[in-house]
């Protein structure tokens, strides 16, 4: 009996798997056939849609002619209880919206907009009375005594460290000619100098 359960279990298995073998090869052949770029085919959609039976509060619809050209519009509710009205095209130079209505910035946008505004005048008027340049140079910070003193002791180890480098190369530079010289007199031998 055992066996017998053992074998149906297989046999539904085996033909599991056949069946998933074959729910996704429509999978393989989509992709392939997105990967060919066939041509636009023209569509159009509607929907309407509302949080409560029998009232709709916002609305989709989308027409495409097939050529890359897109029209829409849609329509929604918003905070203040007003229908508002989105009509768009999108073609190869982007997306296109028209407003149905007039935004209003909200009293913290105002705001900030006039800081932002009083600011970029203040600065514009700062520039347009200096040279170009001079205002940075009159707003970068000062050097205390201290800073000027560390930076002098780093640029002068700096010129030393770089000095001495220097002459370690030319050191270097004139071992590497001589051994070169010596070698070509033959007085390097396997590999080695001897002096």
């Amino acid at each position: 009996m055992a066996m017998k359960q053992l074998m149906i279990v297989l046999v539904v298995c085996a033909l599991s798997a056949t069946r998933v073998a074959s729910d996704v090869a429509h999978l393989v052949n989509s992709q392939q056939h997105l990967e060919t770029h066939s041509p636009a085919n023209p569509y159009v959609f509607s929907y309407q849609a509302g949080r409560a039976p029998g009232h709709v509060d916002r609305q989709h619809t989308e027409v495409s002619d097939g050529s890359g050209v897109i029209r829409g519009a849609f329509s929604y509710v918003d905070p203040k209880n007003q229908v508002r009205t989105v009509q768009y095209v999108a073609d190869e130079n982007g997306f296109h919206p028209q407003l149905s209505h007039q935004l209003e910035d909200s009293a913290a946008v105002k705001a900030a907009k006039r800081r932002h505004f009083e600011a970029y005048n203040r600065i514009a008027q700062e520039h347009a009375s200096h040279t170009p340049g001079q205002a940075s140079l009159a707003a970068a910070p000062h050097a205390s005594a201290a800073v000027a003193h560390a930076t002098q002791k780093h640029l002068s180890a700096f010129e030393r460290i770089a000095a001495e480098h220097a002459a370690i190369g030319a050191q270097q530079e004139a071992q590497r000619l001589a051994l070169a010289a010596q070698s070509e007199h033959g007085e390097v031998e396997d590999g080695q100098y001897h002096p």
